[in-house]
């Protein structure tokens, strides 16, 4: 029932597309049933005032640089979520278009692009070898926002990667260089013996030459979404998209 009406009444015909509304029209996201969840107590809020009580009629997605803004979201995430605020899905494909995803950690965003690093021997480097293009996904639950990016990539310099990989901890720059990433490995002993290997190797130096197939990818975004969570899953969606002159258009999508 919504204001003492049965819920089917208050629709459109051609928008009843739950799947639970039986004959009677009782949909149990709506009644508190098995179905429900967070957004059924505010949908019983029901007009007239739900516009105006949810502020619902104000964008709060601005326009403008979308890599500035980027960065102001990022930042709010280093300080609410719990950990590895730069956690990012890494979409991929193989050039017939066979997709696969991983999550990935961002270690660099500026004006150029997005950049994280990985063993270019394994499954994640070979597509993005055979097909640079790819698309990255932050999901920020603190925030209940997320960022979609997409573009085509480039590996970045020697000297960066250099940096970064002897930025890292001894045991970890050992176990990057120890790994075989994506292929068979017939025990983890075999692995955890080629990182003492390199460790006392290398333990006078202080560091560990960076293997040659261990680089970074910057993604230099053509497309960059911005998705706020807002109630009754009235969603809000920018879409930012890069122009032939650089810039960059906006256009505000359906939730």
């Amino acid at each position: 029932m919504w204001l003492g009406k049965p819920f089917r009444a208050c629709v459109p015909p051609g928008l009843l597309r739950c799947p639970c509304l039986g004959q009677a029209g009782a949909c149990t996201h709506l009644a508190g049933g098995p179905g429900a969840d967070r957004e059924a107590d505010d949908v019983t809020a029901g007009p007239p005032d739900w516009k105006t009580t949810m502020s619902l009629a104000d964008c709060e997605i601005p326009t403008g640089d979308p890599l500035a803004l980027f960065g102001q979201w990022y930042a709010q995430a280093c300080e609410s979520e719990p950990s590895d605020a730069n956690a990012m899905t890494l979409a991929t494909a193989t050039p017939d278009g066979k997709p696969s995803a991983r999550m990935v950690l961002l270690k660099g965003h500026d004006h150029r692009g997005l950049v994280f690093y990985t063993n270019a021997q394994s499954r994640k480097g070979a597509e993005l070898f055979a097909n640079p293009n790819a698309a990255l996904l932050f999901h920020w639950k603190s925030l209940r926002r997320q960022i979609r990016i997409e573009g085509p990539l480039n590996e970045v310099t020697e000297e960066e990667a250099d940096a970064y990989f002897h930025s890292r901890p001894f045991v970890s720059q050992a176990g990057s260089a120890a790994s075989d990433q994506s292929r068979v490995l017939d025990d983890r002993a075999t692995y955890l013996a080629r990182v003492e290997e390199i460790s006392v190797a290398c333990h006078g130096a202080g560091e560990v030459p960076r293997p040659p197939h261990w680089t970074g990818f910057r993604l230099v975004p053509d497309r960059i979404e911005f998705w706020l969570d807002r109630p009754n899953r009235l969603h809000e969606r920018r879409l930012f998209s890069r122009l032939d002159d650089g810039g960059w258009g906006s256009a505000m999508l359906y939730p």
